[in-house]
């Protein structure tokens, strides 16, 4: 099957096909004028979305519209972890968006200072609080045990306030970045007690995070990355002078993470043309290029069912990349070619997934679209009211 799918097609069967697909979901009606809750598929997954003034809810077979919610300003997504809770970063802290059923934007908001980084891990999520380096830790699952009160939550401190991350290990051994608000230099790591055990300040400007097989936890660096593992911090060096890693796409099953790469100091805006491969048993990096002329940005990638990385590349392409050979294969061809954006926050294309679709948002038309990872083939489309901006999806269940 894997070869069937990456047998590249012709620009006019790819064309066609889509068009085909698109007639036989009936989704080209606009999801803001679908009102249908039980054809929406309560029970089903769902895709959350941002557009400046709200987030639609949709239900992630038929794209279908679930809620419109206004909500003003720049609101950030994250999945909980629990299957049917996105967080939405506001002024206030983490607010918990109820995706699965009847999607409602819930009065229940975890506090926090400028609120950060949402790290999912074993039974686990952590919110980092930018504004004052706290980190809140729950029983992921906890959250869907009441609709009108937070779970029990323990909170682990910085040393000082800085833009972090943090993760929880399933043996109780915290990990947290260090840094202040005037810059980062690495990691500590917290035994169950939270009692410093070991830190690395080996790592500037450290920002991201991710848990590869057996639990090796890599974090990104401004010339490398810097890996947790077995009790003892590594530091894998990049090949160039400034290799900056900023994200982290790992799978739990999979000993080879991926990140974004970029290592040109001065390059202006976020677009970037590279990836680089952390081999954590190894303890090897290797950089790879994007295929000639196309970029992407942190918001293109994603981890597959069978370990893969799939990247949604500035021509409007999504590439698949073999994390062991490093090589791309175009999938399918989605989109418009776009440009990267002047600011980050600012509406570029993203992709997320869920389970064996593809999920591509598109903001010079207003749209996402659905693909089939077993075919190639986009199997849903909607219209949204707005260009979106960020996405989150949860399974449902």
């Amino acid at each position: 099957m894997k070869n069937q799918l990456h047998r590249r097609a012709s620009l006019v069967a790819l064309v066609a096909a889509s068009a085909l697909a698109l007639t036989a979901c009936a989704t080209t009606t606009p999801a803001a004028e679908s009102t249908d809750e039980t054809t929406a598929g309560s029970g089903s997954g769902r895709v959350a979305l941002t557009y400046d003034g709200g987030i639609v809810v949709l239900d992630s077979e038929s794209l279908e519209l679930a809620a419109d919610i206004p909500v003003e300003g720049f609101n950030r997504l994250n999945a909980a972890g629990d299957g049917q809770n996105v967080f939405v970063t506001t002024t206030e802290g983490f607010q918990v968006l109820r995706a699965a059923g009847e999607p409602e934007l819930t009065d229940l908001v975890f506090p926090a200072t400028t609120a950060g980084h949402v790290v999912k891990h074993g039974d686990k999520t952590i919110l980092f609080a930018d504004g004052t380096g706290d980190s809140t830790i729950f029983d992921t699952a906890a959250l869907l045990d009441s609709t009108t009160e937070l779970p029990e939550t323990e909170t682990v401190a910085s040393e000082a306030a800085h833009h972090g991350v943090a993760i929880e290990l399933e043996d109780g051994t915290f990990l947290s970045t260090l840094g202040t608000s005037e810059g980062r230099s690495g990691v500590r790591a917290l035994d169950s007690s939270r009692t410093e055990v070991l830190r690395s300040e080996d790592c500037p400007s450290v920002h991201g995070e991710g848990a590869a097989m057996n639990e090796i936890a890599v974090f990104g660096c401004s010339d490398g990355v810097l890996v947790y593992d077995d009790g003892a911090f590594t530091k894998i060096t990049a090949p160039d002078a400034y290799g900056r890693t900023g994200n982290q796409y790992t799978s739990e099953t999979s000993s080879i993470t991926v990140g974004d790469y970029n290592a040109d100091p001065d390059a202006e805006g976020v677009l970037l043309s590279q990836l680089v491969l952390t081999n954590t048993v190894a303890k090897t990096m290797q950089v790879v290029d994007m295929p000639e002329g196309v970029g992407y940005t942190w918001r293109d990638v994603v981890r597959g069912p069978e370990d893969e990385a799939y990247v949604l590349g500035s021509d409007g392409a999504v590439y698949e990349l073999d994390v062991t050979t490093g090589e791309f294969t175009e999938l399918v061809s989605v989109i418009d070619a776009w440009e990267g954006p002047v600011e980050w926050q600012d509406a570029h294309p993203a992709l997320s997934i869920l389970e064996n679709t593809l999920y591509v948002t598109d903001p010079a038309a207003d749209s996402v679209h659905a693909v089939d990872l077993a075919t190639g083939a986009v199997v849903a489309s909607a219209e949204l009211p707005g260009a979106p901006i960020e996405i989150a999806v949860v399974p449902g269940k």
